[in-house]
């Protein structure tokens, strides 16, 4: 029987009561259509307050992750990559989505733990446990922008429906951005250790081995090249794995999003966002460029003729996020490692290396004694570093690009919040299109009273 305590659960009351809400003050509805409507009232940015709390619920940090986990020789512990935990799951506690905080006063990206100093996460954990959700997110975020910065509304760089509300003064977008390639080097040293002992074949190249042939383990390597075992998958098989891994974290984000809104009594929405380079040329990310062909895979005789008939555009894509000299988000690869190898070794090295947190840094854990369990957890093997060595190096050299399949970094869909004009729900919806919430909004948090637990 299900405890009768349950359905008051706040948890429970916002899960039951979640639902998109688009009309926020200040906005019009197009005038064709049951729903036309146009606002009497001033757009309403959010609060820092406000936002402070919805960046706390998408990617906050809350403390330091368990790691409850085998961590013996061969056991498999050493695929962590950190042991400082935020909102959401993470594959490896890899961290591998950021976050992008966008309104009418400019850009903000929230860092994330593998991009502070370690000798800030005692205090970062302070300040979670103790609510200071606006110091945390001060302490978080960089700015990169003094301006709103979004791409174009009109398709495909958003779809139709959305254009008329996409970026809307007063609202706030949060917009979580895919970085694939460390969790996919990460994943690399986990499928070509001598447990998982995975052959990977470039299904572009015809199925030959990718990078691995001297690994395999009909030639006396340590990779079982099998296809009867069942250990055998294709370069777009580990991407694919990889890149639904770091979308299913990012979901997370957007659910805590909305159920955050719902707590707070606010507007909010999940969009598409999903383009290959337009949000990135928005922010002012570091970008590459290829043929098209090139960039798809085209064979040369496909490019020659793309080229000889003037169609094989340069297609841009991103490889980093730089502001004033400093480096916040970079793919693995060049030009921010001198190479793969390089690439493949710091990844290691953030584990198990002389300053890893796993080695230097794991002082501050949740393990009673974090640096005598820390020191236990073997390393990666050299085996695993050499296997993801050449498998990355044949990616890079023979494609110029990692990954083979996606830009090294993606979006996916966007989240919007916004004050929302109730007198739209009232015209046009039933009384409970909005709960108490929503119609307490104003008076909690905009006239000098804050609830319980709330930002400081």
């Amino acid at each position: 029987m299900i405890p009768s305590h349950l359905e008051s659960l706040p948890l429970v009351s916002a899960l039951r009561s979640r639902r998109s809400r688009r009309f926020a003050r200040g906005l019009t509805m197009p005038p064709r259509g049951a729903l036309s409507y146009q606002s009497r009232l001033d757009p309403q940015p959010l609060t820092e307050e406000e936002e402070a709390v919805l960046a706390f619920a998408a990617c906050g940090v809350t403390g330091y992750a368990l790691a409850d986990l085998p961590l013996g020789e061969g056991e498999g512990g050493n695929i962590m990559l950190t042991l400082l935990g935020r909102t959401v799951a993470s594959g490896d506690a890899a961290q591998s989505v950021a976050m992008a905080v966008i309104n009418d006063d400019g850009v903000q990206l929230i860092r994330r733990p593998r991009e502070l100093p370690v000798e800030d996460f005692p205090e970062l954990v302070r300040l979670a446990e103790s609510h200071d959700y606006l110091e945390l997110y001060r302490r978080s975020r960089v700015r990169i922008a003094d301006e709103r910065r979004e791409p174009p509304r009109r398709p495909l760089f958003n779809i139709g429906v959305n254009e008329w509300v996409a970026g809307a003064p007063g609202t706030t977008t949060f917009l979580p951005i895919n970085d694939l390639t460390y969790l996919y080097i990460n994943g690399l040293l986990e499928l070509f250790n001598e447990e998982t002992a995975c052959f990977v074949l470039d299904d572009r190249a015809g199925f030959r081995p990718a990078g691995l042939k001297r690994f395999a383990r009909s030639k006396g390597g340590h990779l079982d090249d099998d296809p009867a075992h069942e250990r055998v998958a294709t370069v777009q098989r580990v991407e694919l794995i990889i890149t639904d891994v770091i979308a299913v974290e990012q979901g997370m984000m957007h659910q805590n999003l909305a159920l955050v809104c719902e707590a707070m009594g606010l507007g909010g929405f999940p969009s598409f966002a999903e383009h290959e380079y337009g949000w990135f040329e928005a922010l002012d990310f570091t970008m590459g460029s290829m043929s098209a062909t090139r960039y798809l895979g085209g064979s040369r005789l496909m490019a020659w003729l793309a080229k000889l008939i003037g169609k094989d555009a340069p297609v841009p894509y991103p490889v980093g996020l730089e502001r004033d000299g400093d480096v916040l988000l970079r793919a693995m690869h060049p030009p921010y490692f001198p190479s793969m190898a390089e690439a493949v070794r710091y990844v290691a090295d953030q584990k198990t290396g002389p300053r890893g947190y796993f080695r230097g840094q794991a002082g501050d854990t949740a393990w009673r004694d974090g640096a005598e369990v820390a020191e236990s957890l073997p390393p990666v093997s050299d085996r695993a570093v050499a296997a993801t060595t050449a498998y990355c190096e044949y990616i890079w050299n023979r494609y110029g690009r990692f990954p083979v399949n996606m830009a090294p970094f993606r979006t996916v869909l966007r989240f919007q919040v916004g004050h929302l004009d109730e007198e739209f729900y009232d015209r046009f919806y039933r009384q409970e299109a909005l709960g108490a919430e929503h119609r307490d909004h104003q008076r909690r948090w905009h006239s000098g009273e804050r609830p319980a637990g709330g930002a400081r």
